[in-house]
């Protein structure tokens, strides 16, 4: 399960042992041998990591362009 987060102490990022201090925002995933499952290590990823494995992506919103962890289904209208 995905779950974005706002840094509230200092911690390094599992991916890139970058530190990560209040308010950066990170992602805290479960995975297991590098894959995302439903139960696993818990591990925390900065943005950029967060970018580079595909779990996080802009996408436009009412003309801005803002960042998300979640996975979206496009809307049916």
């Amino acid at each position: 399960m995905r779950r974005g987060c706002i840094a509230v102490g200092e911690f390094h990022c599992d991916g890139c042992g970058k530190l990560l201090k209040h308010p950066a925002r990170y992602l805290a995933v479960e995975e297991k041998d590098g894959v995302e499952v439903d139960e696993g290590t818990v591990v925390r990823y900065c943005v950029d990591c967060c970018l580079e494995k595909s779990y996080a992506k802009y996408r436009s919103e009412k003309g801005e362009s803002i960042l998300t962890f979640l996975e979206v289904e496009p809307q049916s209208e």
